[in-house]
């Protein structure tokens, strides 16, 4: 699953925010912007988790200069290449007291996307897109639902 912004469809594969609702996360800063339904708490977590992925591949790009362009490998390779340099990252973080690899600033991330099905394919899903944003749609509904009641649980 791929988090996207407002400007892509709610798609399979794709998880964007709800339209119309605000998203960015300095809409929330500050006492009383609380979100107040479970489509603003949503885009709330959306964007947070969406900031914390896009400074993560920042990092990933300057340590690991096989990020800085798209590796010619199998997706299954690639998917391994990132939990391999996610455990070294990981590893040198707690091993090393000085961090040799110096961390420089990386340019706003450009996005691809793949055509993959759930099982990692690039056979076609045979769907229309009214049908498959209706099934996107509602499984979005249904986290939000399902954040929303779990953060009331836990205030409450």
């Amino acid at each position: 699953i791929f988090l996207v912004d407002c400007r892509f469809l709610n798609r399979r594969q794709f998880l964007a925010p709800f339209r119309g609702v605000r998203y960015h996360l300095q809409d929330f800063a500050g006492q009383g912007n609380d979100p107040e339904n479970e489509k603003k708490l949503f885009n709330l977590r959306h964007a947070s988790l969406r900031n914390v992925i896009e400074k993560i591949f920042g990092i990933f790009k300057s340590r690991f200069t096989i990020f800085k362009s798209a590796p010619p490998f199998l997706f299954k390779t690639q998917v391994e290449l990132v939990l391999i340099c996610a455990t070294l990252h990981n590893f040198l973080c707690k091993e090393c007291r000085s961090d040799e690899f110096l961390i420089e600033v990386v340019d706003k991330p450009s996005y691809s996307t793949l055509p993959v099905n759930e099982d990692h394919t690039f056979d076609p899903i045979i769907q229309t897109q009214k049908q498959e944003r209706k099934d996107a749609n509602a499984w979005r509904n249904s986290i939000a639902i399902d954040i929303y009641v779990g953060e009331c649980y836990l205030i409450g």
